[in-house]
């Protein structure tokens, strides 16, 4: 996959992306822990024949390097923005998960002029004390033992029904797999949480001026639905949409994930035909 070097806080980063598919660009930002292949995988496949789609690997994450160190919010808007600069894309409809999710707000109020739309899943606007206190505990169980932490994401990352249908097999497998995921990019994981527990973008919301679509899972424990409401209110006309499920939505529900996200990004170029007349 392509590489472009950005200058960041820490000096230069070297930022992985993914490039596929054909049209409009459609940028895509993963969440804490993912990288661009792994959190969008189904949707690529679902929109690459609609989309140029570039999903690049956040510092932490994938094949994406830099000097290490505390990883800003900014450093974060400049990885999207070089990656789309770097696979020719002027103007770009915007989409993330989670963490990404701020991430792509923060870049659609930071570079209004370049974003066409925005849809966000899971997203939250500043981190309030029972989520540092959550994330600071994500770090000390992932330092203590892995698959502590793993055993944890088992328990908040899904929604209700998706919990009570699951078997003991479901959850060790599960388990396995987070663990395995955990410790292999421990650093990077750790250095997320860190980016996690300082995010604050309420200044940069109102200055979002392309249709926005806010995602909500009803039953996200991790950044629960009211943190959604409150991006809502406070990005000017974005529409909030609730869905069944958890904060891990497309590992959960990846058919429901990916039917409300193409929805979204249907309602947004929508809207923005609409201005346009």
């Amino acid at each position: 996959m392509p590489t472009v070097d950005v200058q960041i806080s820490s000096g230069t980063s070297t930022v992985n992306y993914l490039v596929t598919g054909t049209g409009p660009g459609l940028v895509l930002v993963h969440g804490t822990g993912a990288d661009g292949p792994g959190n969008w995988g189904p949707l690529i496949e679902a929109l690459a024949s609609r989309f140029t789609i570039v999903a690049p690997d956040l510092s932490g994450a994938g094949a994406t390097r830099d000097a290490g160190g505390p990883i800003l919010m900014d450093d974060l808007v400049r990885q999207v923005l070089a990656a789309a600069d770097h696979a020719g894309l002027d103007r770009f409809h915007l989409a993330g998960h989670s963490l990404g999710g701020t991430v792509a707000l923060a870049v659609a109020g930071t570079a209004p002029d370049r974003v066409i739309s925005v849809v966000s899943h899971a997203a939250w606007a500043k981190t309030d004390p029972w989520m540092a206190f959550q994330f600071d505990l994500w770090a000390r169980l992932t330092v203590a033992d892995p698959e502590l932490q793993a055993r944890l994401l088992q328990c908040t990352a899904m929604g209700d029904a998706t919990l009570r249908a699951r078997s003991d097999a479901d959850f060790q497998a599960a388990t396995e797999g987070f663990t395995a995921a955990i410790s292999a990019a421990s650093d990077g994981f750790l250095r997320q949480v860190e980016a996690d527990r300082a995010v604050d973008i309420t200044a940069l919301l109102p200055r979002i001026t392309a249709p926005t679509v806010i995602i909500s899972s009803a039953d996200d424990r991790i950044v629960p639905p009211h943190h959604q409401r409150a991006v809502a209110e406070a990005v000017p006309h974005a529409q909030l949409v609730e869905v069944p499920g958890g904060h891990g939505l497309p590992f959960e529900d990846t058919d429901l994930f990916v039917r409300t996200f193409t929805e979204a990004l249907n309602a947004v170029a929508a809207a923005r035909s609409a201005v346009a007349v």
